[in-house]
């Protein structure tokens, strides 16, 4: 097994070199690489030990109640006491406040260590975000607090039974009794909709108050606890899905039987509400296909550098490193971690300066695409170089890419992403024009400015047309390759030798589309 190791080097290298996050106003370089680092070694000594015992055992659910694998209830406790919970929660309601771009590094790395606790830990974020924007001040003062101090973790409930990404078949109904609200319907897919590390769980849950044929405008989104003055409140996870990967990571079915609810913001008004905490994940799991693209690069490039096989032209013992085909392999791992990072990095600054917010808005579905997919594909590289190694469990390789392989799927397929691009993205005033804009502002290189002449080209083909879905997928990919090519362009401007190699090798890349 080759231990977890943070890539704290190459995310510093990423702010500093190709996002330029000394452009925030407020931002502390040092105190950004202190938090940075020193989470870095929690998550080495800590999280990350238990991955492997986690993927393997398990969670299993006992007299309704969910149990997480043995060690994970210690390890959430240290990270609690630590406040990395509370990172970015103001700190009137007791966090920290550190800004966004930073807790995104942090995210990385905890995803990277282990995502499967990752995922049961870090929608609180998201949580405290959609209380500040959309919670009255009591709301605020009564539920950012545990949130931030650990005591609570948060969960999403959106997906039921025939409603994934069709939203507006939301069944799940929410009626007002006196004060508060009754909440009944069936919940899937909801990660860590319970668990034994924190003492209770702030459910997030978007239910439906006005008829069904009001459709997503009949939606409003609601607060619920696990419990209510110290009683269970009326919430059953009913079974924990059976899963590819993050064996660690429960995924609950859950019933609400009249549970008691706040509404959150106003009636009607849910999927907007909800929508700030989804921003958040789409961003976040953008973060875990690059936490899994560098983490099967490490676990590759570690491997082939020691693993004898064959011989040089010299007739001396060769190891795989030295076999072109294994280098080449090794650097498309390293290219799309290091490129994904960026274009993330890129995408969290313009967030933080929320200048060009209709920017932002285009480079999230991108980035998400983007980075999930070279997450998978990274993986996939790496059980290819480990050979029959690879295929089985002992390098764990195999379990990055059981990991990885959900990060497209979840959180909005990568397809619904695709055509997001290729239709709101292109009618959103300063979204597209935006993101020509950002090219030209990261590289003035030759070939890639060639590539956005395709793209643009493309572009009004798309916006064009009356079937512009039958293009999304192809320009959407089209859109990735031209900011990934951007980013490493950049990259390779300011970066070693061994930048430049791998932006020659970037730029010998087919295009992802016939032109």
């Amino acid at each position: 097994m080759v231990p977890f190791a943070a890539p704290v080097d190459d995310i510093l290298f990423s702010l500093r070199k190709v996002a330029d996050v000394d452009r925030l106003p407020d931002w502390d370089d040092e105190l950004a690489e202190g938090v940075i680092t020193h989470f870095a070694s929690f998550a080495e000594g800590v999280i990350a030990p238990l991955d492997e015992s986690g993927d393997a055992q398990g969670c299993r659910l006992e007299n309704g109640r969910v149990r997480m694998p043995d060690g994970f209830g210690d390890a959430y406790s240290q990270l609690a006491e630590g406040g990395w919970q509370g990172l970015t929660a103001p700190e009137q309601f007791g966090g920290m406040q550190a800004d966004h771009v930073t807790a995104a590094c942090v995210s990385e790395i905890f995803s990277g260590a282990n995502h499967s606790m990752q995922m049961v830990c870090n929608l609180v974020p998201g949580a405290i975000s959609t209380l500040m924007r959309f919670g009255t001040e009591d709301q605020k003062s009564a539920y950012i607090p545990p949130l931030a101090e650990g005591r609570w973790l948060a969960t999403m409930c959106l997906t039921e039974p025939g409603a994934g990404s069709d939203l507006g078949r939301v069944r799940t109904k929410a009626v007002q009794d006196g004060d508060h609200y009754k909440i009944t319907g069936e919940k899937i897919f909801i990660s860590g909709g319970d668990q034994d590390m924190s003492e209770g769980i702030f459910h997030l849950v978007l239910a439906r108050t006005g008829a069904m044929e009001d459709g997503v405008k009949g939606l409003s989104l609601f607060l619920c606890l696990s419990e209510n003055d110290g009683i269970r409140n009326d919430i059953t996870v009913t079974r924990i899905e059976e899963k590819l990967g993050l064996h660690a990571s429960p995924t609950c079915q859950m019933s609400f039987d009249g549970a008691r609810a706040e509404l959150v913001g106003a009636e009607g008004q849910g999927l907007m509400a909800m929508f700030t905490m989804m921003n958040h994940a789409r961003i976040d799991v953008s973060l875990q296909g690059v936490a899994h693209a560098s983490r099967a690069y490490q676990v590759a490039s570690t491997y082939a550098a020691d693993r004898t096989q064959g011989r040089k032209s010299d007739g001396s013992p060769a190891v795989l490193s030295d076999h072109p085909d294994v280098c080449r392999m090794l650097d498309e791992q390293r290219m799309l971690a290091l490129g994904a990072r960026a274009m993330v990095h890129v995408a969290m600054v313009e967030m933080d300066l929320d200048a060009r917010p209709a920017l932002v808005d285009f480079l999230t579905p991108v980035c998400k695409v983007f980075c999930t997919d070279a997450g998978t594909r990274s993986a996939d590289l790496g059980m290819q170089i480990l050979g029959g190694y690879g295929y089985l469990t002992e390098y764990r390789v195999s379990q990055t890419w059981r990991d990885a392989r959900i990060c497209s799927i979840y959180e909005g397929a990568n397809g619904i992403h695709d055509l997001t691009i290729a239709t709101r993205g292109l009618k959103l005033p300063g979204a597209a024009d935006g993101f020509d804009d950002l090219i030209g502002e990261l590289t003035d290189d030759a070939a890639v400015l060639a590539i956005r002449d395709t793209w643009r080209a493309m572009r009004a083909e798309v916006a064009a047309s009356a079937t512009p879905a039958e293009m999304a997928y192809d320009f959407a990919r089209l859109t990735g390759e031209l900011y990934f090519r951007a980013v490493w362009a950049k990259m390779a401007k300011v970066g070693d030798d061994e930048m430049q190699r791998l932006f020659a090798r970037v730029q010998r890349r087919p295009l992802p589309v016939l032109v």
